[in-house]
């Protein structure tokens, strides 16, 4: 591919699976007997959910609790006991129904929060994991509620934009122009959901053109980040030089890429939406097709949409 700039308003789909990829290791046998506790606690025929009206588990959540989604629990953990996954596992599963992860968290639920461009899907890194944009200086609302709906409907998108054998995604927050930063109760309340209910996905977490005030904002969030997400938090980095992205793969403004983005809500929304639709409906259809039980892989749900 060409590395002059590419202009574009439409987002991309995953990447193919290199031909020499390989699948991580299996856990060792302790790894894998708490695994199988976790996995049996689902299965059950008389499993439900506590303290919820419908106990019984949807066939999305059954897709949900794939082999890999159990597993980043048990990491999330750090291998504590079955019964700490399990606990946190119900959790999120309780969560996301209260949150409306499968119904009322739509995408004309939270349009009016895209219309400016502050979040765009679009690209992947050199890991194939898929890049959400932030744009501050793009924000066009003040209700902390729709801002925390619409981030966490771009993650479950990111999720969805997941080809096989990847399980995280990035986020590239470009603080260039001036903006009114999000207060510190919303930023808590974002990475509570995502280190809570998202654990193991985030990849990395690039910020770009940080000002002073930008600075002390990140100071006054980053004692409620744990360690491990620290890490991967990474300021003013030489994206294309520290061999991160391709060019192709990356906006030029601001990280230094060969795309031009230019947002056209009226044509990127719907095929973004569509193109998830799609990639969800796909692999229910493929989940059903391998039995439609708690812990498949999402390696094999998702080689039939990629």
């Amino acid at each position: 591919m060409s590395q002059g700039t590419q202009t574009t308003s439409l987002p991309l789909p995953p990447p193919a699976v290199p031909a020499d990829y390989k699948q991580e290791n299996e856990q060792n046998p302790q790894q894998q007997n708490m695994y199988e506790k976790v996995l049996d606690h689902f299965s059950r025929p008389e499993y439900a959910l506590l303290g919820v009206e419908d106990g019984q588990l949807m066939d999305k959540e059954k897709l949900w609790l794939s082999r890999e989604c159990i597993l980043r629990f048990l990491r999330a953990t750090k291998w504590a006991d079955a019964n700490a996954a399990i606990k946190r596992l119900e959790d999120t599963l309780k969560w996301r129904r209260e949150f409306g992860v499968y119904d009322t968290l739509s995408a004309e639920l939270v349009a009016p929060e895209a219309v400016t461009g502050k979040q765009i899907l679009f690209g992947y890194d050199k890991e194939r994991r898929p890049v959400l944009y932030s744009t501050p200086s793009r924000q066009n609302t003040f209700e902390a509620a729709g801002q925390v709906q619409f981030t966490v409907w771009m993650l479950e998108r990111a999720v969805d934009g997941m080809g096989p054998g990847v399980e995280s995604l990035d986020l590239l927050i470009d603080c260039a122009e001036r903006a009114k930063n999000p207060g510190l109760g919303t930023a808590k309340l974002v990475l509570s959901i995502l280190q809570t209910h998202y654990p193991e996905r985030l990849g990395l977490a690039l910020i770009h053109n940080i000002p002073w005030v930008v600075n002390l904002f990140l100071k006054g969030v980053m004692p409620f980040i744990d360690p491990v997400t620290r890490l991967k938090i990474k300021t003013n980095p030489k994206v294309i030089k520290d061999g991160i992205f391709e060019p192709e793969m990356i906006f030029a403004r601001s990280w230094g890429g060969a795309v031009e983005f230019e947002y056209d809500h009226e044509k990127y929304w719907p095929a973004l939406v569509d193109m998830c639709d799609a990639r969800r409906a796909e692999q229910l259809v493929r989940w059903k097709e391998l039995g439609g039980t708690i812990g498949l892989k999402e390696w094999d749900i998702k080689a039939g949409s990629c």
